[in-house]
């Protein structure tokens, strides 16, 4: 048996390794929901590694917050959460990703990697692929709700799953 995933924030040199991930995640969840076009794109993982480069060391993004998840050494999530890009909203946080490899679901990976980036007493939204099962059970099981919204983002039809601010007891 293989050890538990760690989380720990995102360096700019983990920046290929995330792209890997992200590349990896979603062709093994987009498969299907995503041109395959896309998702086999000989250089969709350079693209990833752009985005994550920018993401860990542009200042603009200097409000978000990047986690990975390791295990035995590997990298086998990333998740990033920031400002909304909508000022005219009530949440004060937006996840934009959360990604972790399909062998590593349900190893608590993906919730360790959601707090990592969320505060719970944060309102959060999030736009999840629709159908999208797992995940959206996923994000159930941590508090958010399908609010209703839904768009087509690069052909894939996403819901926005919303959650409130845990009460201070």
């Amino acid at each position: 048996m293989s050890s538990p995933p760690t989380v720990r924030p995102a360096r700019a040199e983990d920046a290929a390794l995330m792209a890997r991930v992200n590349v990896r995640s979603w062709r093994e969840t987009y498969r299907g929901l995503m041109a395959d076009d896309v998702l086999d794109d000989p250089g969709l993982e350079a693209t990833r590694e752009r985005f994550w480069t920018s993401a860990l060391t542009d200042p603009r993004f200097r409000e978000n917050r990047v986690a990975v998840a390791e295990r035995d050494g590997e990298l086998v999530g990333v998740a990033m959460s920031g400002p909304p890009l909508d000022d005219e909203t009530p949440w004060t946080r937006q996840l934009y990703v959360l990604y972790v490899h399909a062998a590593d679901h349900g190893t608590g990976a993906g919730s360790a990697l959601l707090d990592a980036v969320v505060d719970p007493d944060e309102p959060v939204a999030l736009w999840v692929a629709d159908p999208n099962p797992r995940a959206q059970a996923f994000y159930r099981k941590h508090g958010f709700v399908a609010d209703g919204a839904s768009q087509v983002d690069d052909g894939v039809r996403e819901i926005r799953m919303v959650r409130s601010a845990k009460p201070k007891h």
